[in-house]
């Protein structure tokens, strides 16, 4: 089945998360690493002050060791107060700066791997688009999740985030 989802272009501002973070190998990611931390982060939700949205929480992933070989990953929640004092024991506070992303809508039964290939694809075709540099600890993409959604679900459904630069 071939998937035509849009992609579209948005900016997102500045904002602040609070939540969980893993470390690993895309191995130790694919086995169920990152699904350990999303079930806590939905266990501990009601610990975080300030939930901007409770209905969806975000998986930022960050390059972490050279070669590719892994990568950190921050199951959060987005925050209106980036000053919180208080950040509940076991958890972090991340900030993302202001930034345009291609957005692309993953639907629940499509294939995974299908959706990243078709939206870096879409970038690689936009003349006036490139992604960000993959180096040092940059933000390579994130996913929104609906706050409700199993973790161990083998359909989910999400949207993908990728940072781009015009021009």
């Amino acid at each position: 089945m071939v998937q035509v989802n849009e992609t579209v272009i948005v900016t997102k501002q500045a904002f602040s998360a609070v939540g969980l973070r893993w470390e690993g190998t895309f191995a130790e990611a694919g086995a169920g690493g990152i699904r350990v931390i999303q079930r806590e982060l939905q266990h501990r939700c009601g610990e975080i002050r300030g939930i901007a949205d409770p209905g969806h929480f975000y998986g930022l992933s960050y390059h972490a060791y050279p070669g590719g070989t892994g990568f950190v990953h921050y199951a959060v929640f987005e925050v209106t107060d980036a000053d919180q004092e208080e950040v509940p024991e076991g958890m972090v506070m991340v900030h993302v700066p202001a930034m345009k992303y291609a957005k692309y809508e993953h639907r629940a039964g499509q294939n995974i791997g299908d959706s990243y290939s078709g939206i870096y694809a879409w970038i690689e075709q936009q003349q006036d688009l490139r992604t960000l540099p993959q180096e040092g600890d940059e933000l390579t993409h994130f996913e929104i999740y609906p706050s409700n959604q199993d973790p161990d679900s083998t359909h989910p459904e999400f949207t993908i985030m990728i940072p781009v630069l015009e021009g």
